[in-house]
């Protein structure tokens, strides 16, 4: 990229990250229903409810988070020299799957090549990745071994756009760039389904027409503007995300597909924010500690509490999604101490309440006290904040109520049904764990 882009990128920047955020709420994916999953591939994603994210990449060696290329306008060949320092301990994939079974994921999701550009795994598309840097190693099929080893989902996040290529920034500009930079995806996207065994989850990120530019760069009124939302992309470069996934759906047929490559997924996306509550499958994610997705030193003192991160997932399943909660290993690959026994926390959450979280369908969520699950048998009404006047409210059903006890200590509840609502009475008007769950038998 030349200085007079580089200038326009530092004066803009600090918007960008917030317009991004506003396209992903905003602009709809291409439609095409034909490449969906059938329910009885979904399944298993639909119950599954929990998953560990891992971001791993030359980031973690500079410990600046996964942005610090774009951010800090770091030169590119600057940067590629981190893969001389890139090496971790060769049993670190294998301990994250040991990590994610601790902590009762189902599945999990771990970055193959983010938006830098460095691939964790052996590509043929050139030699900037894992096996050509200190580590030598395909970082990916070690993680890949050890989940299918371990009988583990495995999910493969990528990222279509590199910020190494001119053609992201300015596609019409460089569209000789553009096209090579579609060009890697294909390939790459083709060698990850291909080379790894079954993939159970393809995460795409950035892969959006309207991401081109960041958001697009334009000139108006006098100043370089970023492109407002009402205002989408027109160019004639296109990720092609159809075609993209057509090719997907042949290599790989069961594989869960996200939104993020601009055709509509087989699930929705939610970052950081819930936002309106989708009508589709859908997923939240966010980081276990701290604002960056990859590693930072300040990260292991902003990690959740174990209070704080069980209620999140509660409050995800009630309002029936999945979690998908990340890490960022270290240099050497090793996810932190305290990250992992925080993650280990939420694992023994799960071992007792398990049954009112894995295979359940969202029912409601108020901020006030918390929110149900459902399965056909029972309805588990989750306490995150003790109600003042000892009583909830719930939506009325049309089974008869058979019982309705603490799950864990059997402690009868008493309760009040009619064809308007169900409502729990005498409830306890103090919380002493993070989760109170009253299940409710059905007839």
């Amino acid at each position: 990229m030349n200085d007079s882009a580089i200038r326009l990128l530092k004066k803009i920047g600090c918007t960008i990250s917030l317009t991004l955020i506003v396209y992903t709420q905003i602009f709809s994916q291409v439609i095409d229903s034909t490449l969906l999953l059938p329910d009885k591939d979904m399944q298993w994603w639909k119950d599954a409810k929990f998953g560990l994210f891992i971001h791993y990449g030359l980031y973690a060696v500079h410990g600046r988070g996964e942005w610090a290329m774009f951010s800090e306008y770091m030169n590119i060949s600057e940067y590629e020299k981190l893969r001389d320092k890139f090496n971790y301990k060769q049993d670190a994939p294998k301990h994250w799957v040991e990590i994610a079974q601790k902590a009762g994921c189902e599945y999990m999701v771990v970055t193959t090549r983010h938006h830098d550009g460095f691939s964790l795994f052996d590509t043929g598309f050139g030699d900037y990745d894992a096996v050509n840097s200190a580590a030598g190693r395909d970082v990916i099929k070690d993680y890949a071994d050890a989940a299918h080893g371990a009988g583990m989902k495995m999910g493969f996040y990528y990222s279509p756009l590199d910020w190494r290529y001119p053609g992201f920034f300015f596609p019409e500009m460089y569209r000789a760039s553009a096209e090579e930079m579609k060009k890697q995806t294909y390939t790459q996207v083709k060698e990850l389904l291909t080379n790894y065994g079954k993939v159970d989850i393809l995460w795409y990120d950035g892969g959006e027409d309207f991401w081109l530019g960041h958001g697009g760069i334009v000139w108006e009124g006098g100043q370089w503007k970023t492109r407002r939302p009402d205002k989408p992309y027109t160019g004639s470069f296109s990720w092609e995300p159809v075609k993209l996934n057509t090719m997907v759906r042949k290599l790989q047929p069961q594989v869960v597909i996200s939104e993020r490559s601009g055709w509509m997924g087989d699930f929705v996306t939610r970052e950081n924010s819930f936002g309106k509550k989708p009508n589709r499958p859908w997923e939240f994610c966010t980081n276990l500690g701290g604002s960056a997705w990859g590693w930072t030193p300040q990260a292991k003192d902003q990690v959740l509490s174990a209070d704080s991160a069980t209620q999140l997932l509660v409050k995800v399943v009630c309002m029936g999604g999945n979690l998908l909660l990340n890490v960022g290993p270290m240099a050497t690959g090793e996810i932190e101490e305290i990250q992992a026994q925080r993650l280990e926390e939420i694992g023994t959450f799960l071992k007792k309440n398990g049954e009112s979280i894995y295979g359940t369908t969202g029912g409601v969520y108020d901020d006030a006290w918390g929110g149900t699950t459902l399965t056909e048998k029972a309805i588990y009404v989750h306490i995150l904040k003790a109600p003042v006047d000892g009583k909830i409210s719930i939506p009325a059903h049309n089974k008869k109520i058979a019982s309705a006890v603490i799950l864990n200590t059997k402690e009868k509840i008493r309760f009040k049904q009619t064809t308007n609502g169900i409502e729990l009475l005498d409830l306890p008007a103090t919380q002493k764990v993070a989760d109170t769950i009253i299940k409710v038998s059905l007839k």
